[in-house]
């Protein structure tokens, strides 16, 4: 029983340790009637349905039958790191970052072992990493934190675009230049694909895509979050009740307690107004280097409780997703596959630690241009 809570204390530590701080921080602000206007439920509601319907996507085989697709036709090692790094790219604007990369990473490694090259692996799966966390910070839906801040500063869609679309735009010219770079060798065989991946039901594809403009049309505030959740919870319970197994209930979980904490401090004055003194002098940089240490989800729910610079804290947040493994939660998901096939994982923590810093500091100097 002992190991068994340890092993999922270690599994979603940010969980463990916001579920303990919304707790302890309950002893300093008594429960009361306030506390329900700290949730927000239009976040809470949109972030689970996006996990459902992407999820019912994931089922029916949708992403893997596209990437099947796409390298199919592809003979060149180089550039079946380069597609794989692209989609990573482009999916995680839609799909959240750490989904493109559950999805994508088990392909890419099956792709990969063709080429049997083991550098060239990781080199493409930190590359992939990278990619997922910097093209999901073009859109409100792309990461969990720019949902919420979207939401909390009530940005406007195009603007919210335009005020990450230099970053990502640089990125994906980096990342493209970092796959030249870092595969300076070429292997071509028959195919890199090493087997077929069958096609999704069109019925299905066609009702769950509908599904996810209903989502994208509540997310840009056309459509009321309550009306998208009966649609969806009620369409995917009669399609497929199985999709609610891919919802990640964790992340939901610490959100709530996040919000019950953030809510909390809010209320204790001088942890307000020191934190608040703090975090204004340089508002992109706290949310940088905070996002080293806890991850940058909840360092943008932490830091937001205390600025109103809400352009500010989501730049800095999604460039703090860059760094260590643990900046976005999200590159562990590679992590944890790379060392279930290799045995080296002290070289691609270093080899990822290096390229990310790498990216950080030419973002970071791009930020300070455009400020």
């Amino acid at each position: 029983m002992k190991e068994r809570i340890l092993k999922l204390i270690k599994n979603d530590t940010i969980l463990f340790v916001s579920g303990i701080l919304a707790i302890v921080s309950c002893f300093f602000v008594f429960p009361d009637k306030e506390y329900i206007g700290y949730i927000n439920f239009r976040v809470m509601a949109i972030l689970f349905s996006l996990m459902l319907v992407v999820g019912a996507l994931i089922r029916i085989g949708t992403f893997d039958y596209l990437t099947e697709k796409l390298l199919g036709k592809i003979r060149s090692e180089k550039y079946v790191s380069l597609l794989l790094v692209v989609l990573s790219f482009f999916m995680s604007m839609l799909l959240t970052n750490d989904v493109t990369l559950v999805t994508l990473v088990p392909f890419a490694v099956n792709v990969l072992k063709a080429y049997r090259d083991r550098r060239r692996t990781m080199f493409t799966l930190i590359l992939m990493t990278v990619a997922a966390n910097l093209g999901s910070m073009l859109t409100p839906i792309g990461n969990p934190q720019n949902l919420y801040l979207y939401t909390k500063y009530h940005i406007k869609l195009g603007s919210f675009i335009m005020l990450m679309l230099p970053y990502s735009a640089v990125s994906l010219l980096l990342l493209i230049i970092s796959v030249f770079i870092l595969n300076k060798t070429d292997k071509t065989l028959d195919t890199a694909v090493t087997k077929k991946v069958p096609a999704p039901k069109p019925v299905q594809l066609g009702i769950y895509s509908v599904l996810f403009i209903i989502c994208l049309l509540t997310v840009s505030g056309v459509l009321n979050f309550l009306i998208m959740l009966g649609i969806i919870v009620i369409a995917v319970l009669i399609i497929d009740r199985g999709a609610f197994k891919n919802v990640d209930y964790g992340l939901l979980l610490t959100f709530l307690f996040f919000f019950i904490l953030i809510g909390n401090l809010g209320r204790i004055s001088i942890v307000h107004d020191t934190l608040s003194i703090i975090i204004e002098k340089n508002v992109q940089l706290t949310a940088i280097l905070a996002s080293q240490i806890i991850s940058n989800v909840p360092a943008a729910m932490l830091l937001s409780a205390f600025t109103d610079k809400g352009e500010a804290l989501v730049v800095g947040t999604n460039l703090g997703g860059l760094g260590t493994l643990i900046a976005s939660m999200a590159s562990l998901i590679t992590y944890k596959f790379y060392n279930k096939i290799k045995k080296e994982g002290e070289h691609y923590l270093l080899s990822f630690t290096i390229i990310n810093i790498i990216f950080l500091i030419i973002l970071f100097g791009l930020s300070l241009a455009i400020h």
